[in-house]
């Protein structure tokens, strides 16, 4: 199976139209057009996790004018998306049909293909608390990483083809109840993956 987008190169920089945040504030947070071939047979459903791998382990460090977050501090995973029971038939999502732009306090019925479900992303920890930002983000709200970090985000569109129609999820479930319950039903794995930064001296 492989995967590709027209919003963004393999390996390329993901655009600020689908990111959360831009240079200066928000940034236009459409989801990027994907799409699939070579599906292999006995494929029910297709599940879709968005995985920053490199969000920085010390928010102490996040956001702050007098320090920049070296390259090398320790990295944990920031999921962007999670998305389950895509219609076996389907081949591709366009760029925009799931997420258009900001919601405060996170989008609550995402639009998406028929009979997809869509769960929380790392957002919903991330601003727990904040009472401009705080709530449940449900679907795709993509990058944000700290303008201070010296790293550049990489940024995995994972898509799981499954032999089963439907994931026994919750009603609110996240990326870690979809590992869960894919265990031992996926078929097949493809990956594309694009960059991101809002550090001005950060290249690639």
């Amino acid at each position: 199976m492989q995967i590709g987008s027209a919003s963004f190169e393999h390996r390329g920089r993901i655009p600020a139209e689908f990111a959360l945040g831009a240079p200066g504030g928000f940034g236009g947070n459409r989801n990027p057009q994907l799409h699939w071939d070579d599906v292999p047979a006995g494929t029910r459903s297709f599940a879709v996790l968005c995985i920053d791998t490199d969000a920085p382990t010390d928010p102490s460090t996040v956001g702050r004018d007098d320090i920049e977050i070296p390259v090398d501090q320790p990295r944990t995973e920031f999921v962007h998306w999670a998305m389950v029971d895509l219609g076996a038939d389907l081949r591709s999502i366009a760029a925009g049909s799931c997420s258009d732009g900001v919601t405060a306090h996170g989008k609550q019925a995402p639009s998406g293909p028929a009979g997809a479900r869509q769960g929380l992303n790392g957002y919903t920890g991330w601003f727990a608390g904040d009472p401009d930002m705080g709530g449940d983000y449900f679907g795709y709200d993509g990058p944000y990483p700290p303008f201070n970090d010296l790293r550049l985000h990489r940024y995995f569109f994972r898509l799981f083809a499954l032999d089963v129609a439907r994931l026994p999820v919750p009603e609110r479930f996240d990326a870690g109840d979809v590992f869960a319950a894919m265990h031992g039903h996926v078929l097949t794995e493809a990956s594309v993956m694009g960059t991101y930064s809002l550090h001005p001296g950060v290249r690639g």
